[in-house]
């Protein structure tokens, strides 16, 4: 056998090695891209779900609420306010920590703080310790706070609105007489609740 002969008959298998190695690389970069592809469609799919894009009917869909995600938060600093108690001096010292469905609206808050403390200030200032004092009261001014923290955004929520919303919550009522303003402040958390 010649010196070519044998160089050939060598650099054949080596030559069928690499075509198979190269073949199956790129039937795994095929399986890649598609997999890579199909992962990146039904993320993008689910994302403008959550984000409340229009289904495949036409119909607006609600934004779930992540149940992944620890809800977003705003505290405010503690309030030191004279109580409306006539026969003697009292106050209250309470630190309020908002609950708000989406973290967008509660960067929105920031620029309105101000306005948004002083409601809060002024409905905390009309307050008796005797209405404070009792779970009954710490519940209506913790909507009374919730309709407050977005009055300074435009969004005004009316008193009757929120009580009905609570009876039709309580009660499963789907009836509605007339169409509510969503208010994006979901719950009220008392971090602090003195009075002296």
């Amino acid at each position: 056998m010649s010196a070519t002969a044998a160089a050939d008959a060598g650099s054949a298998p080596k030559a069928k090695g690499k075509s198979k190695l190269l073949l199956i690389l790129i039937v795994l970069l095929v399986l890649l891209g598609a997999g890579g592809a199909g992962a990146f469609y039904i993320m993008k799919k689910n994302v403008a779900a959550a984000a409340g894009d229009e289904d495949d009917v036409g119909v607006a869909k609600a934004a779930a609420p992540n149940r992944g995600q620890p809800p977003t938060y705003v505290a405010l600093d503690p309030f030191v306010v004279n109580l409306a108690d006539k026969e003697s001096e009292r106050y209250a010292q309470i630190a309020v920590t908002l609950q708000v469905d989406d973290p967008k609206f509660a960067e929105q808050m920031k620029g309105y703080m101000p306005s948004i403390r002083n409601g809060i200030l002024l409905v905390l200032a009309h307050k008796t310790s005797r209405e404070l004092l009792e779970r009954a009261g710490k519940d209506a001014l913790a909507e009374e706070i919730m309709r407050e923290a977005v009055r300074p955004m435009g969004i005004e929520i009316d008193p009757e609105d929120a009580a009905e919303e609570a009876e039709q919550s309580s009660k499963k009522k789907r009836k509605k007489r007339r169409a509510q303003v969503h208010n994006p402040v979901t719950h009220v958390h008392f971090a602090n609740f003195i009075i002296q």
